[in-house]
């Protein structure tokens, strides 16, 4: 079981990165998913989160909201996390997760798998 993140880099702020992160060793597709995030010497946030369902019911941070996407390709077992719009704030370690339940893995953290990571500088 295992998720790994790519798509990660230095961008200038008010430009866009996509983060994805591919599953292996399970199906996607029956689990919630999410992404979060943690800065240097802050908290880690639960960024946004997408339901397993048919109703695609997701959660999004307010700090995020209007500028992120969250989605998932079951065909290729992957999750995205398209930015745009992206400020100096948004700097951070990004990282991806399932759960059981989209709501829970946001808000309380309660995953099954973690990611290693993948790093996102917004600067100029």
């Amino acid at each position: 079981v295992q998720l790994v993140e790519s798509g990660g880099g230095l961008v200038q702020p008010g430009g866009s990165l996509r983060l994805s992160c591919a599953a292996s060793g399970f199906t996607l597709a029956s689990y919630a998913i999410g992404w979060f995030r943690q800065a240097p010497g802050k908290e880690r946030e639960g960024v946004s989160c997408l339901s397993s369902t048919v109703n695609n019911s997701t959660y999004y941070a307010d700090s995020v909201k209007g500028r992120f996407t969250i989605s998932r390709d079951n065909a290729k077992n992957t999750m995205y996390l398209q930015m745009n719009s992206l400020k100096p704030e948004d700097t951070a370690t990004y990282y991806c997760a399932t759960g059981g339940n989209y709501y829970r893995l946001c808000l309380r953290n309660e995953h099954d798998s973690w990611g290693q990571g993948t790093q996102v500088t917004v600067s100029s």
